[in-house]
């Protein structure tokens, strides 16, 4: 890892969150998704500092080296927004470009959704905005997939918490193997659901070697950072889903509202997420969102200043991991659409190495 990495503690809205952060320039807040933490960010610091940004990736509340509170109901997407304006505030800038993975996607939508005035432009991986709630509620995927959905199995206190903190290192293998596009069964994509009985981790087999975008160093990055929670080194992950139905009544109000900044879209085609459907309980989200990409779809009609829907051959659900150098140009087209050109690039007589797509 570049040694101009630097780490820190910071206190925001109540709570005390790990940052990692590197360069300086604007603000680009990186935020993570489950079960990850800033070190999924490792391969973009570099590039986007080295384009003249600031780049800001915390542990996310009840993650990793963040604290964790035990409240289960203080995990909601307002808190969760929170957290981002507030950290924006703490780093003593007054907007940021904020990009999300998997959870950490809808929290950056929503909070370009309630404040524009403080999310300047916004980047989902893997999940789409899905308005005004962030996910579908349980009380929804409950009739579409059945009991064994893995959100639905989430949901139980403690159960799947004990699944994942028994041997923490084994579980992070076997998910950041198992949900990637090169996963040793050949899933293609389809809904995650567990048969009667298991666990989760039950249905990702051990897998005898890692994939290339993978390590065992990357592994126990994770696993070290987890275990400083015990047995409770999931938990506070866990209670971001058991908020979903939650999120969903807190946010009615906004029922209609879109996202009014510019805004990128990118999915590898072989991640779950995009087997999942709406909550119409229609079409599935790669149908929906993975047609043909920028004006027309239903994803603009919700972000009208959509830049583009980046779709990634072969990858899976981990898409900053798996794929670093396509998502590391597919976030620099996107900021240099919207401030130009980073200085840092563009040399007397060179063109810049950022290129409109």
């Amino acid at each position: 890892m570049d040694s101009s990495l630097t780490h820190r503690f910071v206190d925001v809205n109540g709570v005390r969150l790990h940052i990692a952060e590197q360069g300086q320039g604007p603000l680009v807040l990186l935020l993570h998704g489950w079960p990850e933490s800033w070190y999924s960010w490792r391969h973009q610091f570099g590039a986007l500092a080295a384009a003249g940004y600031r780049v800001v990736a915390p542990d996310q509340r009840g993650y990793a080296r963040s604290e964790q509170p035990p409240d289960v109901t203080s995990y909601t997407l307002l808190h969760l927004v929170g957290d981002v304006i507030a950290l924006i505030e703490e780093l003593g800038e007054e907007q940021a470009v904020v990009v999300g993975h998997d959870w950490g996607a809808p929290v950056a939508w929503t909070a370009a959704m309630l404040r524009p005035d403080k999310v300047r432009a916004v980047a989902g991986l893997s999940i789409p905005p899905i308005l005004p709630g962030g996910m579908v509620p349980p009380s929804i995927t409950r009739t579409q997939y059945g009991e064994g959905f893995y959100q639905i199995y989430f949901q139980q206190p403690g159960v799947a918490d004990a699944e994942f903190a028994k041997n923490i290192p084994d579980s992070f293998r076997r998910l950041l193997v198992g949900a990637s596009g090169d996963n040793p069964l050949g899933r293609e994509p389809r809904p995650l659901v567990i048969p009667e009985g298991l666990g989760l981790l039950d249905t990702m087999p051990q897998s005898p070697s890692l994939p290339a975008w993978l390590t065992d160093e990357d592994i126990q990055a994770y696993a070290e950072d987890f275990a400083l929670h015990g047995e409770h080194a999931f938990t506070g992950a866990f209670n971001w889903y058991r908020n979903i139905e939650l999120n969903n009544e807190l946010l009615a109000p906004f029922r209609g509202c879109g996202i009014d900044v510019p805004s990128l879209y990118v999915v590898g085609d072989r991640d779950m997420v995009t087997a999942l459907r709406g909550p119409d309980g229609g079409s599935s989200l790669s149908e929906i969102f993975r047609g043909e990409g920028g004006s027309g779809t239903p994803l603009s009609a919700l972000a009208p200043q959509l830049h583009d829907i980046v779709v990634l051959p072969g990858c899976g659900h981990w898409t900053q991991q798996e794929r670093p150098t396509e998502v590391n140009a597919a976030l620099l087209n996107f900021l240099a659409r919207i401030d130009g050109p980073a200085p840092n690039d563009i040399a007397p007589g060179k063109p810049s190495a950022v290129q409109e797509s």
